[in-house]
């Protein structure tokens, strides 16, 4: 009897403890905190549960672990996330949950990590693409957090903010690799430029100044055709950019492309005049005029020995205006009828600056020699100091030659030839009338003497 009445007793007791203990259990487990008013971490982005994963398992820690998270609970907040990933290992929110934990700790591996997991469960989950960009942002590694913030954009184009930091980060990825780019030119090293340059090129594709500078470093690599490319569309940005147009015209220049050059400098002179364009033009516009003239003028240069009929030529063409303007003589030439130089022959003989023989024959084919030479440098002279009183002054002198006295024949042409400046006396201080006379050296005179002309 004593035994029996002592069971319920037993059981009320058991039954008691467990209640107590249950109770002990709740009690310990309290609800999060409400978010506060100014939240701890104001840029982190909240690991929002899609609409496919709300009733998921874990995905009831998401909540709780944010408000621990914003309040700086980061031990709580680990702990629900933690939970979450028990439950489910392949929610992506709780991931990225722990990632902003693991960041606001400082632990920027441990954050790029759980980043990371939570895009390999979805490539486009745009909090853990933001939350990875402000992890690189923290390392500094600005290219790094310029790719997330991208990709986090193209997710959802809505993110202004977002917007906002790719692009600082456009603009000071620019600035930094422009900067690269011109210390790797100036140092010399010139493969490095264009690699940078076109890197900034892919940032900021419509500045016409990265193309203007990509285009002279390729130019100095000696690569005419990018450089002409990336020239013009410099211009093609920036209608007033004088400088690509230099440019352009110095590779076509080069090219003996004098047409173009020549319009090049034109547009360049019309938007910045200044007198080195001036000089540049002049240039091309008579190299223009040479390219179109036949071809054994444009060969002189090479000749090894030089002839009067190319004399006459190179007169004719280089000191047009020194002809036109001499008191015009009638002569008589019988032997340049198909001769390729036959008309500035005439003009040339015309002028007095190289005479027919007595017996009216020019011998266009004949060799120059220095003696025949300095005969029409002293004619062209002459015409020259009829209106230069200066240049009269200077040509009176009769200087020492040492293999030529004043009562040779050719002295008188040598002596203003010299005088002038035109021809230099050569080794021993001799003149060497019958020296034959090169091609190189014969230019060389007649632009001494167009220099005297202008």
């Amino acid at each position: 009897m004593r035994a029996d009445s002592s069971r319920p007793v037993h059981v009320a007791l058991v039954a008691t403890v467990l209640l107590l203990a249950m109770a002990a259990g709740c009690a310990r487990r309290t609800p999060p905190p409400a978010l506060p008013t100014a939240v701890k971490h104001p840029d982190f982005m909240y690991p929002v549960v899609p609409a496919a994963l709300t009733n998921a398992p874990g995905a009831e820690h998401i909540e709780p672990g944010w408000r621990y998270l914003q309040n700086d609970d980061l031990r709580s907040a680990s702990r629900e996330f933690a939970a979450a990933l028990k439950r489910n290992p392949n929610l992506y929110p709780a991931h990225a949950g722990e990632g902003y934990v693991a960041f606001a700790r400082g632990e920027h591996e441990r954050a790029l990590a759980a980043f990371d997991a939570a895009i390999g469960g979805a490539a486009t989950y745009v909090p853990a693409l933001v939350g990875r960009g402000q992890v690189y942002l923290a390392m500094k590694s600005d290219a790094s957090a310029l790719a997330a913030f991208e990709a986090a954009l193209a997710a959802d184009p809505s993110l202004a903010d977002v917007q906002r930091r790719v692009e600082v980060l456009r603009f000071r990825n620019v600035q930094q690799t422009i900067e690269a780019a011109r210390a790797a030119a100036t140092a010399g090293r010139l493969d490095d430029a264009r690699v940078a340059y076109e890197r900034a090129l892919t940032l900021s594709p419509d500045s016409a100044f990265l193309h203007r500078e990509l285009g002279a470093v390729e130019r100095r690599r000696g690569a005419p055709d990018p450089a002409l490319q990336h020239l013009r569309r410099a211009v093609e940005l920036d209608a007033s950019d004088a400088a690509s147009l230099v440019e352009i015209g110095d590779l076509l220049a080069e090219r003996e492309d004098f047409a173009g050059a020549e319009a090049s400098y034109r547009r360049a002179a019309a938007l910045e005049p200044a007198p080195e364009l001036s000089a540049k033009i002049a240039v091309v516009a008579e190299r223009g005029r040479e390219a179109r003239l036949p071809g054994e003028f444009r060969a002189i240069p090479a000749s090894p020995q030089i002839t009067r009929g190319e004399l006459a030529a190179l007169v004719g063409v280089r000191l047009e205006r020194v002809v036109a303007s001499a008191p015009e003589r009638q002569v008589v030439v019988t032997d340049t009828r198909g001769y390729w130089a036959a008309d500035w022959i005439t003009r040339v003989a015309r002028a007095g600056i190289i005479e027919p023989f007595e017996n009216h024959t020019f011998q266009p084919r004949t060799q120059v020699r220095r003696g025949d030479l300095a005969a029409a440098v002293s004619r062209v002279v002459t015409l020259l100091a009829a209106g230069d009183p200066a240049l009269r002054k200077r040509i009176a002198a009769r200087p020492a030659i040492a293999d030529m006295t004043p009562s040779h024949l050719s002295y008188n042409a040598a002596a203003v030839a010299v005088s002038s400046g035109v021809m230099p006396l050569l080794d021993g201080g001799r003149f060497q009338v019958g020296r034959v006379v090169t091609g190189a050296e014969a230019v060389d005179v007649v632009e001494r003497l167009r220099a005297i002309a202008r």
